[in-house]
């Protein structure tokens, strides 16, 4: 019983030179201390099967941080080196984000080009089973170590997903290496996808920035900053992510347990956009650190935000190192947006909400334009164009039917391809809507 013993030597020293009240306390705390000792030296005896002293520890730490809440946790020695490559862009296993819901595994969002993406996994996904075994029982670290594993492995996972039956799917484990930042030319706007907040975001938004504005030169009109299924990061690359297009003002605080530790992070000065409109794009898999510089741009109304409503991730966890013996991730702070809203499980609003959606072209059939009515006026602007068409046929059996806008002939859709965004709404609405602005702001300057 060396450990009741050693607690209780402590106990009596600290009582000589404490408060009454404070011995109190300190007692109290000695005496649940005590409960410990004697619920794990139960164990240790009468346990069914032997138990190493390391997991009896180890998971009474992760217990006692899991019960805080759900971004808490211990990390041994092994999950602390895959954090710290993570963050660096490249670690193994499937390439999805997850926290616990109801005792569950929950999607946050998959990882753009990583197994799960290309598997199909979504964001909202609700995992029940790892290879058979249920994760009811499980913490968030233990599942997430049953998903990693040696690359060219399988793992079945089985999932429910609202509006249909459970089902499974087989993973294939790779090293995912992480791109946390591509662009691409969308006519003359500046597309730029984030996938997550790694050391790499920051030079890789520059080199975007650089790359589009290079290429557009004066055509370009804007930017849309796709922030879809980010799962967050790093709180440093969020700063600068949102800093890169503020010229000054707070980018986000935060406030801690203790006022003296809360901190306060400012913009320089410097815009990369160089005040071109832009866009950003949020949904429901956009968590933490994405939220963070959503609602920076937000507040200082130097964005339109779009899509719809964030994760509500508003904690901000501190690694801790434990003296070789891994490190615990601990919820430290809230984080508060320049107005001094806090997004915890409330989430960012969009300014503008456009849920993701499928357009298809519907065939109207045939139409009449006024070009085709009897005796209609030409038009004496249009060179070489006739006076006016007289049509074959009577244009309407029905008096005063006001013609369709699809020319007779030509039904919309009819084997026209379609350009390459219609398949992502909300992104042909921001680029609508940039065009807009653009379109208006020329006019206006006339």
């Amino acid at each position: 019983m060396r450990i009741k013993l050693g607690i209780a030597v402590a106990g009596i020293a600290l009582a000589l030179a404490l408060p009454a009240t404070a011995q109190q306390d300190r007692s109290e705390t000695y005496r649940l201390l005590n409960l410990f000792g004697d619920v794990f030296e139960r164990v240790r005896a009468d346990y069914v099967e032997e138990v190493g002293d390391r997991k009896l520890i180890e998971s009474a730490i992760n217990g006692m941080l899991n019960a805080l809440d759900p971004h808490s946790s211990y990390l041994n020695a092994e999950s602390y080196r895959d954090m710290q490559v993570q963050t660096r862009g490249e670690f193994g296993g499937l390439g999805i984000e997850v926290t616990m819901e109801n005792n569950l595994i929950k999607v946050v969002s998959p990882i753009d080009d990583t197994p799960a993406y290309r598997a199909g996994v979504k964001t909202g996904d609700i995992i029940t089973h790892l290879d058979g075994q249920p994760v009811l029982g499980m913490t968030l670290n233990e599942a997430v170590e049953k998903m990693r594993g040696r690359v060219n492995t399988d793992i079945v996972l089985s999932i429910r997903r609202e509006g249909r039956e459970p089902f499974d799917v087989r993973i294939t484990r790779d090293v995912i290496k992480i791109r946390s930042v591509r662009w691409r030319a969308e006519g003359d706007v500046g597309y730029i996808r984030v996938t997550q907040f790694n050391e790499q975001t920051e030079s890789g938004l520059r080199q975007a920035v650089a790359e589009l504005r290079e290429k557009g030169g004066d055509k370009l009109i804007g930017f849309v900053l796709d922030l879809r299924n980010n799962p967050g990061g790093l709180l440093d690359q969020a700063v600068a992510a949102a800093d890169a297009f503020l010229d000054k003002g707070e980018v986000v605080s935060t406030r801690s347990r203790r006022p003296e530790d809360a901190q306060r992070f400012n913009a320089r000065p410097g815009d990369l956009a160089k005040g071109l409109p832009i866009v950003v794009l949020i949904n429901g898999g956009s968590a933490s650190a994405s939220e963070i510089v959503a609602g920076a741009l937000q507040d200082h109304h130097r964005a339109i935000v779009m899509g719809t409503k964030s994760f509500g991730k508003g904690s901000v966890q501190t690694i801790i190192p434990l003296q070789g013996q891994g490190a615990m991730r601990l919820t430290t702070a809230r984080y508060y947006t320049p107005s001094g809203r806090s997004i915890q499980a409330v989430g960012i609003e969009p300014d503008i909400v456009v849920e993701q959606a499928r357009l298809e072209a519907v065939d109207a059939g045939p139409a009449r334009r006024e070009s085709d009515l009897r005796g209609a006026l030409g038009n004496e602007q249009a060179p070489g164009a006739p006076p006016a068409a007289t049509p074959s046929a009577p244009p309407s059996a029905t008096p005063g039917a006001p013609p369709s806008a699809t020319p007779p002939g030509h039904p919309a859709g009819a084997g026209a391809p379609a350009p390459e965004r219609a398949s992502d709404y909300q992104l042909s609405r921001a680029l609508d809507l940039l065009k807009g602005i653009s379109l208006y702001s020329s006019r206006a300057a006339r």
